[in-house]
C-alpha cells in the first residue's frame, strides 16, 4: 500500500486544481431503475436527479456525489462500462492533442450547465472521458468515498503513460500536474501525493475475455468484499474473480448489464 505522503487541496472544486487527474466516473445503463436498484444495494448508494436531464442519476454516498448513471438509447447497442472523466484546463485543446495522436474523439466537447466535457478512446481502444469547469464533488472528499483508484489494463503501459502524458499533462513542467513513477512492470500517477491510477501492460485487444482487452478499470473501497459479493450475487450479479492479497480482499465484479468494476476492502488503496 502506498503511503499518501501529501495532502490534497481541500478547496480544489474546478478541473484546473487537479488537471491531469482522474475527477468523476459515469455508466451508462441499459437501465436507469434496474441501475440504481443494483448499485443501490451492493455499494449503498442513494441517487438523485441531476442537472443532465430525465434520464440521469447522481450517485451519493454519505450525502456526496460519487458518479453519474444515466440511461443509454436501447436503440444503441454499445457495450455497458463504466468510464473514467481525467480533468482538464481546456477540453477543445485537449481533445485536438487527442486527435493529433491518432486517438479517437467520440462525443464532444459539448456544454453542460457547469463545463464541458467530451468522451475518447486512445490509441489502444480504452474508453475514457475530459472535463473542464467545476467538479461535480470536491476532490479530495470525491477521491476518499469513490472510486478507491483506477487502473488501465492495456497493451504496453509505457506507451500509454507517454500517450496520457502528452494529451493531460501528466509529469511536464507545470506546477500542479500529475507526477509519474515506474514501479516494476507498472507507471503509477499521483496527483497531490495519491495514488489515482495505475497502467500495466498485456491487455490483448482481441481478448475473447473482456477483462484482458484494453479498458480502464474502476476499483471502489467497502467495508466487506464477502458481503459486497453476496449483495451483487443476490441482485443478478456475477463474480469474475476473488482473492486475497498482502493488502486485504479484492473481487471483480460484473452487474445486470455487464460493467465491469472491482471492490476491496480499503486497506489496497492503489
Amino acid at each position: 500500500m502506498d503511503k499518501e505522503s501529501t495532502a490534497a487541496d481541500p478547496r480544489a472544486t474546478s478541473s484546473e486544481d487537479v488537471y491531469g487527474a482522474p475527477c468523476w466516473i459515469s455508466l451508462m445503463a441499459h437501465d436507469l431503475s434496474a441501475a440504481q436498484d443494483f448499485y443501490g444495494a451492493v455499494l449503498g448508494w442513494r441517487f438523485r436527479p441531476a442537472r443532465l436531464g430525465a434520464e440521469f442519476r447522481l450517485a451519493v454516498l454519505d450525502g456526496e456525489p460519487v458518479a453519474g448513471i444515466g440511461e443509454v438509447t436501447p436503440t444503441l447497442q454499445a457495450p455497458v462500462a463504466w468510464t473514467p472523466y481525467f480533468a482538464v484546463a481546456d477540453a477543445d485543446a485537449t481533445a485536438a492533442r487527442i486527435r493529433e495522436r491518432s486517438a479517437t474523439v467520440a462525443v464532444g466537447p459539448l456544454n453542460f450547465p457547469v463545463g464541458r466535457g467530451a468522451l475518447a478512446a486512445d490509441r489502444d481502444g480504452a474508453v475514457f472521458g475530459i472535463w473542464q469547469g467545476e467538479l461535480i464533488s470536491n476532490w479530495q472528499t470525491w477521491r476518499e468515498k469513490a472510486p478507491t483508484w483506477l487502473r488501465l489494463r492495456t497493451r504496453n503501459a509505457f506507451d500509454a503513460a507517454i500517450f496520457y502524458g502528452e494529451v493531460l499533462d501528466w509529469a511536464s513542467d507545470r506546477p500542479g500536474c500529475c507526477e509519474v513513477d515506474y514501479e516494476e512492470d507498472e507507471v503509477v500517477l499521483r496527483q497531490h501525493g495519491f495514488v489515482v491510477a495505475r497502467l500495466s501492460s498485456g491487455a490483448t485487444e482481441e481478448a475473447p475475455d473482456p477483462l484482458i482487452r484494453p479498458h480502464w478499470h474502476v476499483h471502489f473501497a467497502v467495508p466487506d468484499v464477502e458481503a459486497t459479493v453476496q449483495a451483487a450475487l443476490r441482485h443478478g450479479g456475477l463474480v469474475l474473480e476473488q482473492h486475497g492479497t498482502p493488502e486485504g480482499s479484492e473481487a471483480t465484479l460484473r452487474d445486470r448489464d455487464g460493467a465491469m468494476f472491482s471492490v476491496n476492502d480499503g486497506s489496497h488503496r492503489g
